[in-house]
């Protein structure tokens, strides 16, 4: 199984990020703009939070919150769950599920590498899971 930075290397992009000070409705058109359902939260380029979709639909829109009034702050989450980039993909999987989230932040030390979804860990499963396959069937053939 791959690591997160051996994953990171084909598949790192630009880190999507707002500011604590930023209203709930920014952070929201920045996720739009970018097909994405989290954003980190950075202060002087250190990690303060995570703001994702799940957090707008219970903390914002179920509280009858205003989005345009509301900053990011308020309603990010603060205590992440974070990976470093020497851990196995199948590590993800696990920490994803057993804490109900959907992204994880990658960083070494004080330094933010990236962030990964799940569906970047179910994809990456999936292509080994079928290297596997192809495996034993050559093998069984053979």
């Amino acid at each position: 199984m791959r690591t997160v930075a051996q994953f990171l290397v084909g598949h790192s992009g630009p880190i999507w990020a707002v500011h604590p000070d930023n209203t709930v409705r920014e952070a929201l058109v920045l996720m739009a703009e970018h097909n994405v359902g989290a954003v980190l939260v950075l202060v002087e380029g250190r990690l303060a939070g995570v703001f994702s979709e799940r957090d707008y639909a219970r903390k914002v829109a179920l509280q009858g919150r205003s989005s345009g009034a509301t900053p990011v702050r308020e309603i990010m989450t603060s205590k992440v769950i974070c990976v470093g980039p020497e851990q196995p993909i199948e590590d993800c999987m696990e920490l994803m599920t057993h804490h109900h989230i959907r992204h994880l932040p990658v960083v070494k030390g004080d330094n933010l590498l990236g962030m990964i979804s799940i569906g970047d860990v179910v994809r990456e499963m999936m292509a080994e899971q079928k290297y596997l396959i192809e495996q034993l069937h050559n093998y069984i053939a053979g």
